[in-house]
């Protein structure tokens, strides 16, 4: 891959956005899945989730025949302006040094990856540095956004164009033959960043109050304590920066009159490059009809605008984990969507989304190969009507 500046397409603005209809995926084929997943010999729904999941796959490309022989996990890099108000323990020079970890073949993930066959796209949308990195996808848009308290973290076009990233690069992964697409994200401050999003897009009449695994039991309509719930500890914060962290956040959301606000002005305001990028991966599997698998809180968080940008998107998306980021669970259950693993996990990356793949190769496995009914001689079993 070069290393070279790439120019982004800018196909879709706002009024775009706004006036896209997303295609629902294919409820006849999704049931045609799963009326063979009955026919396999084993209990009815023996597989739980993973059945629901691969029907809802096949549904999305249109083929009761699944193959996820070729996938992508596209990871997007970038800064964040607002870890200059002491938000997060490590500074933006991390932000480089995993980038380079992740091209080395060394980081977590790139492990990972590479024992799973997908194929890793590192995209550098906003990482603060002049240096460019060998085999990543130079998309860089500035490096890093602004601090959010002082101004909004990026302009409308700075914003705009980082989602045209996103939804371009799931094009060009549709135009390659890709049949998924894992997300992960690398930025230091990100968890900052997503949970002011979240809160702001979350929070009002119908806001949910979590507990510590994310699970919504009643409504809280009181801001100040919604964002205490949800506000987790990142890498790893102390209290004291923890207690920090939630009034930077709080400060802003007033500041910014941001509740209930729009989604766009509010991802605008306070939102990163990675987490706008990544909405743009989640509305170009819509397009596209690509199932895109989700990692932790800031592709959850890009997977929360990128439905408030185009109602509909979320059929097409996956989330793999509930992550140890209160905010996490919140979103999944505001989305309709299951985790396939609850492990407390909090590495991000995309390394949830990657291990969820290893799950669905084993269910998929099953789908292919295991015996029917009819090849054993046994009776299927029977859903009560």
């Amino acid at each position: 891959m070069e290393c070279s500046k790439k120019q982004t397409s800018i196909e879709y603005d706002l009024d775009s956005f706004r006036s896209l209809k997303i295609k629902k995926p294919d409820e006849t084929i999704k049931n045609k899945i799963a009326r063979r997943w009955d026919d396999i010999a084993k209990p009815l729904d023996g597989l739980g989730d993973f059945e629901e999941v691969l029907s809802r796959i096949g549904a999305i490309g249109g083929s009761d025949e699944i193959n996820l022989s070729k996938r992508a996990l596209i990871i997007m890099c970038a800064d964040n302006g607002i870890v200059k108000e002491g938000v997060s323990q490590s500074g933006f020079e991390v932000t480089l040094s995993v980038a380079k970890n992740m091209l080395n073949g060394k980081s977590s993930v790139a492990v990972m990856a590479e024992k799973n066959n997908i194929d890793m796209m590192v995209v550098d949308v906003g990482i603060n540095s002049d240096e460019e990195l060998k085999g990543a996808l130079n998309y860089k848009i500035n490096k890093g956004t602004k601090d959010f308290l002082l101004s909004d973290a990026m302009s409308e076009e700075e914003t705009l164009e980082a989602v045209n990233v996103g939804i371009n690069l799931v094009k060009e992964c549709k135009k390659n033959g890709y049949d998924i697409i894992l997300t992960g994200e690398m930025g230091i401050g990100n968890t900052t960043t997503s949970t002011a999003v979240a809160a702001s897009i979350l929070a009002g009449e119908k806001t949910l109050f979590c507990d510590k695994k994310g699970y919504a039991h009643k409504e809280i309509k009181n801001i100040d304590l919604f964002v205490e719930k949800i506000t987790g500890r990142g890498a790893g914060l102390d209290d004291e920066k923890l207690a920090n962290k939630k009034r930077v956040i709080l400060e802003a959301i007033r500041k910014k009159s941001l509740l209930n606000a729009d989604v766009f002005k509010i991802l605008s305001a306070v939102g990163g490059f990675d987490t706008a990028a990544l909405s743009g991966v989640c509305i170009g599997g819509a397009i596209y009809g690509i199932p895109i698998v989700l990692d932790g809180a800031i592709t959850l968080t890009a997977a929360l605008v990128a439905e408030g940008l185009c109602p509909g998107v979320k059929d097409y998306l996956f989330a793999s984990h509930r992550g140890k980021e209160p905010v996490s669970g919140i979103i999944a259950q505001s989305l309709s969507l299951k985790p396939a693993i609850d492990a407390n996990m909090a590495l991000g990356e995309g390394t949830g989304a990657v291990m969820m793949m290893s799950l669905l190769d084993d269910a998929l496995c099953i789908y292919k190969n295991a015996a029917r009914f009819s090849e054993i001689s046994v009776e299927n079993y029977k859903r009560n009507s």
